[in-house]
């Protein structure tokens, strides 16, 4: 066993392992199948965690908006009647 050849492997290996990490690339191919399935998990439960958040938000804004719109129909509806009164 040639023990120089074996340590420039080993140095070509770590300066390659080295520069992979500070590029951050890692190949597709590397990844194992139940990792790449429990990404898919992953992200499939945070997509519907947003999508219910948004929902959640959406209908506290249309409630809201319902109970103004309501408001300012009343408020018409009292300067209506007392404008009524004023000219009867």
């Amino acid at each position: 066993m040639d023990v120089a050849r074996t340590e420039a492997a080993d140095a070509e290996l770590v300066r390659m392992i080295e520069c992979r990490s500070r590029k951050g690339e890692v190949d597709s191919d590397e990844f194992e199948p139940f990792y790449m399935e429990s990404v898919r998990r992953y992200n499939a439960r945070r997509r519907e965690e947003n999508r219910l958040a948004w929902c959640d938000y959406f209908e506290r804004l249309a409630a809201c908006l319902r109970r103004r719109a309501e408001e300012y129909d009343q408020r018409a509806q009292t300067l209506m009647e007392s404008e009524r009164e004023e000219t009867a």
